[in-house]
């Protein structure tokens, strides 16, 4: 773990928004699987940012999510089967319909 992840993780007070990479420290992701559990609606980013803009979450929002097993379960599958399909197409070289 890097020292910023755990200055993070040790702050007595978390910020009202984070940012991608605390999310995913705070939910167990890697930080480009956010980018996945957006696209697939399971983590709703705050505004109206563009596609390419920077992302920010709500803490509570995220703080929620943590202790929900169900909605765990559910990102948890949703990252696996898009890394799944990537790895298929990609050996495969064809193009693989969801």
């Amino acid at each position: 773990m890097s020292p910023t992840t755990c200055e993070f993780l040790n702050l007595a007070r978390l910020p009202a928004r984070l940012n991608a990479e605390q999310t995913a420290t705070l939910l167990g992701f890697m930080e480009h699987d956010i980018q996945i559990l957006v696209r697939n609606r399971l983590l709703k980013p705050l505004g109206d940012p563009a596609p390419n803009g920077h992302k920010f979450f709500s803490t509570a929002e995220v703080q929620s999510l943590v202790n929900d097993r169900a909605w765990l379960n559910k990102a948890t599958k949703a990252v696996a089967r898009h890394w799944h399909l990537k790895n298929l197409k990609q050996r495969t070289g064809s193009p693989v319909i969801s």
